[in-house]
């Protein structure tokens, strides 16, 4: 599911004032709560606001007298983090509760746009049944916790297996190393004409879904042990100037140079994604795409894009390592969080909302409607939640070998230097080692020189 903390055009002012003119800011009603959330770009898709509009009338029923005023922030992901921002920095617009993307909520921790909510915690006995791995997501180097993840999500190769079968591709198929994921999109362009081979998100448009779901999955997959291939932990520096970058890279540029790939014009389109799940995997025009385990929330009832035959029409693959080198398969995580601003007027109350949410029926409810990894140990354990849907084990099993992005306070940039690398390979406007090059300039600049040269 993004980029750099942008910096902030008169457009994104002009939203934030929009935004303040609407009831953005908590204001001084001590019984009513503003929450802000990102609203999905696709009018069709509601889950977020049915299940948030259920929460709501579960809350004032239980605290009478109080109120939820929600702030829909309708926007992709580059703008979303932009106007949250804005939103921030003054009382007069912070909201009570935001929704936090993991990849950036160390960066707002950083600029102090976040309480901590360790006090509250603490004397949450829910707390204890979150898994570890998703309370360090929202913990910062000083040690405190400033949000309350509500699921995570692995990622891994959808493919349409009508495409493969007329390919001639047998079933089912689990590549065990890149090459053979570019040559089953060789086989598609040559014997399904008419479809798009593979999809592997590309370019600054797309946002965090280019960093993830696209590059990293290719880079976190190059190395055979422990060691990041994209911030070294023992110096605490930014990596630069390595062959899997490089190598990540190419990957790209060949999707694109062999015409394997959407349209160059289609895949920079900032509405990409939402085309992937709600026209081109529905209407069996991608043979294999790289995406994340939350896409089925597109295709359930009520959603918009109905499609109960997805789970008999897709198979699932779980991406490969580079030459098929253990573990074999790669998988990256990240999710959401619900923070508390600094400037909230009413952050005890905020609190009470989030523990509205997350008691263990809400969270299952919002993990089963929102295809999400459950990071509550109960919820997980539940088989109503195991049966919930086909594909929950496939990914849930991932959690095994998967990554989590370095989502220090350089990370946004970090993020949209590797989204400008991925973009000009993909237009063709800078070989794979210019490309490369210029990321190692602007990281060194990101993270104020505290980079490491590795081959």
């Amino acid at each position: 599911m993004r980029p750099t903390a942008p910096i902030l055009t008169a457009t994104a002012l002009l939203a934030a004032a929009t935004l303040t003119a609407c009831g953005g800011g908590s204001g001084s009603d001590s019984d009513t709560i503003k929450v802000s959330f990102k609203q999905s770009m696709d009018n069709k898709v509601k889950v977020m606001d049915d299940y948030l509009a259920a929460m709501k009338k579960k809350f004032e029923k239980a605290h009478p007298g109080k109120k939820v005023e929600f702030v829909p922030i309708k926007a992709p992901d580059a703008e979303y983090y932009t106007k949250l921002q804005q939103m921030l920095r003054s009382p007069r617009t912070a909201p009570d509760l935001v929704y936090e993307d993991t990849f950036l909520i160390n960066s707002d921790i950083a600029s102090g746009y976040l309480k901590p909510l360790d006090p509250y915690l603490e004397k949450w006995s829910d707390w204890d049944q979150f898994i570890g791995t998703a309370k360090t997501a929202a913990k910062a180097r000083d040690g405190k916790t400033y949000g309350v993840p509500d699921g995570t999500d692995t990622r891994g190769l959808w493919y349409d297996k009508a495409i493969l079968k007329k390919a001639g591709i047998t079933l089912p198929w689990q590549p065990k190393n890149w090459d053979e994921v570019l040559d089953a999109a060789r086989t598609i362009k040559q014997k399904v004409p008419g479809v798009t081979p593979l999809n592997v998100y590309t370019g600054k448009p797309a946002g965090e879904a280019s960093t993830m779901q696209g590059f990293q999955m290719l880079l976190y997959g190059t190395g055979t042990g422990a060691a990041d291939p994209l911030y070294d932990k023992a110096t605490g520096k930014w990596v630069t100037g390595s062959k899997a970058f490089k190598d990540s890279l190419n990957f790209v540029r060949t999707v694109f140079k062999e015409k394997l790939g959407p349209d160059v014009s289609d895949a920079l389109d900032p509405n990409f994604p939402t085309q992937v799940r709600g026209e081109l995997l529905p209407e069996g025009k991608l043979g294999i795409n790289l995406d994340g385990s939350w896409l089925p929330q597109d295709w359930i009832k009520g959603s918009g894009h109905e499609w109960p035959e997805w789970s008999k029409k897709l198979g699932l693959a779980h991406m490969p390592t580079q030459t098929g080198q253990a573990p074999g398969k790669v998988s990256m995580s990240g999710g959401w969080t619900w923070a508390v601003p600094a400037k909230a007027a009413n952050p005890d109350l905020a609190f009470d909302f989030i523990k509205t949410m997350q008691t263990k029926e809400n969270a299952k409810r919002w993990y089963i409607a929102n295809s999400g990894i459950a990071v509550r140990k109960d919820v997980a354990a539940d088989p109503a939640y195991v049966k919930a849907q086909p594909g929950i084990k496939f990914f849930t099993d991932l959690v095994a070998s998967t990554h989590y992005r370095p989502a220090y306070p350089a990370y946004p940039k970090v993020s949209t230097a590797i989204q400008e690398a991925m973009e000009s390979v993909t237009t063709g406007d800078a070989s794979v080692d210019k490309a490369a090059s210029t990321y190692d300039e602007q990281v060194r600049t990101a993270a104020d020189g505290k980079v490491v040269k590795k081959p």
